[in-house]
């Protein structure tokens, strides 16, 4: 079993910035965030690989900066330029196994953390 802790999230104006940070128990490859606002689905955000490979949601796409840390086992989210519609409770989710590619598919993956609620006011 593995362990995903998020932390890092909050309040922030629009047009403003917040870092999230998720850390694993242990080196997973393939790790992503996703996010679920307040009566909506959970939606992808972005993902990562152990090689730096990237990729993300349009609708964060040019705002957002999705980083891994290998040797400390770290997933870093920065959100710039942020709106109302951000708001929302971010998970980190880690792979329990390798996949071809990042992948922003929910059923990838295996280990998730419990959230953490980002605010965005206007």
């Amino acid at each position: 079993q593995v362990q995903v802790v998020e932390s890092g999230g909050g309040s922030a104006q629009a047009g403003g910035s917040l870092t999230l940070t998720c850390t694993t128990s242990r080196y997973i490859s393939y790790m992503a965030w996703f996010r679920q606002a307040p009566g909506k689905g959970r939606e992808e955000i972005a993902g990562a690989d152990h090689l730096g490979n990237t990729a993300y949601a349009e609708s964060v796409k040019g705002r957002f900066s999705i980083s891994k840390d290998n040797a400390k086992h770290t997933l870093v989210l920065e959100m710039n330029s942020l709106k109302p519609e951000d708001t929302a409770i971010y998970y980190c989710a880690a792979a329990a196994h390798g996949l071809r590619r990042v992948s922003l598919r929910q059923e990838d993956y295996a280990y998730w953390g419990h959230g953490i609620q980002v605010t965005v006011s206007s």
